[in-house]
């Protein structure tokens, strides 16, 4: 596959490589123990330039990240590049407020104060957020715009989405933004709203990979059906895809359930008798699909980067794919790579 070939979003005139970059583990932000650390400052600038060399052209990040440190550190490495060579996306539902008013010193080289994050779905918030991410980005617009992904059960109601997604669509057709969507980790809530709303893209991060593929017979056709596409996130499921299995792994946040590291250790016992890395399977598995626009992993090291471009550009036999059909490690109706 090539991780640098450019999809369209719709009629949106919104153009992502097929590798994106993540922007969470840019900022530092450390989401539980054991999941990743995060770039520092110098390390996360070097990594978007070297994105940008190496041709990925679609970059994620959010408020949430760092606090606003994944923002800046994006903003000071793409607003030297021509605005038109590259596609970004940020999100809404989060406010950042200064932890202290009292003292809105800088407290790195990120040049930002410390801040508390909190919710806030109204339109004036999402506006606001949005407003303020620019000013972190050194950018006058996003191309694409989420109201990210508080959808964790009993966090908030569905109501508090549905209510929110109209200010969204009036930042589009006001053309502030080209495309919106919804940043969530499940997708059934997503289905209703995708149902309710003409959005763009879904970022799903979790729900449709090698290890995991709730979101296949009924979440991604209704995606096609409606013209909307996907932007995958979270591919290697916290890591449990991309680490070494005899260390503790998490899965979505948490450690990893004993019946899903043997599922992940049956997935690359597979994958090493067919000489294939597991990375690339995993990477290439969700790009197979016709729903799914690009992959967007997070990296904190120039190292994980050019992997990431190395295992989406790496041949795989097709009787991979049909061993772990056979094995029913992957279901038989799953899109796989030509």
């Amino acid at each position: 596959m090539d991780p640098f070939e450019t999809v369209e979003i719709g009629e949106t005139g919104v153009r992502i490589t097929r590798l994106g970059l993540g922007g969470a583990p840019l900022s530092g932000m450390v989401l539980a123990d054991g999941i990743y650390g995060g770039a520092d400052y110098g390390q996360a600038l070097g990594i978007v330039r070297r994105a940008y060399e190496l041709g990925i052209r679609y970059f994620d990040t959010a408020p949430l990240y760092g606090e606003g440190r994944s923002e800046v550190r994006y903003g000071r490495v793409l607003a030297d590049q021509p605005r038109e060579s590259f596609s970004i996306s940020t999100k809404v539902s989060r406010l950042l407020k200064p932890a202290d008013p009292s003292n809105v010193a800088p407290y790195s080289e990120d040049g930002l104060p410390r801040f508390e994050v909190v919710f806030d779905f109204s339109r004036d918030g999402i506006r606001r957020s949005l407003d303020e991410s620019l000013k972190r980005l050194k950018l006058d617009s996003v191309e694409i715009l989420y109201l990210h992904d508080s959808d964790y059960p009993g966090q908030h109601p569905e109501s508090v989405f549905s209510g929110a997604l109209p200010a969204l669509v009036e930042l589009r057709d006001q053309g502030r933004v080209k495309a919106i969507g919804l940043g969530m980790n499940e997708w059934r809530m997503t289905a209703r709203l995708v149902r309710q709303f003409d959005l763009d893209i879904i970022l799903l991060a979790g729900r449709y990979t090698l290890l995991d593929q709730q979101a296949l017979a009924e979440f991604l056709p209704l995606c096609l059906e409606r013209g909307v596409r996907i932007a995958i996130g979270g591919p290697y499921n916290s890591g449990i895809l991309a680490r070494d299995l005899g260390m503790p792994v998490s899965f979505d946040y948490e450690p990893a359930p004993p019946g899903l590291v043997e599922r992940a250790g049956a997935l690359k016992r597979v994958c090493i008798s067919h000489g294939v890395d597991l990375k690339a399977a995993a990477l290439q598995f969700v790009l197979a699909h016709p729903a799914v626009a690009t992959v967007v992993p997070g990296v904190e090291s120039l190292a994980e980067l050019e992997e990431n471009v190395r295992m989406v550009s790496a041949d795989i036999p097709p009787e991979l794919w049909d061993e772990l059909k056979r094995e029913k490690l992957i279901p038989a109706d799953a899109p796989t790579p030509l």
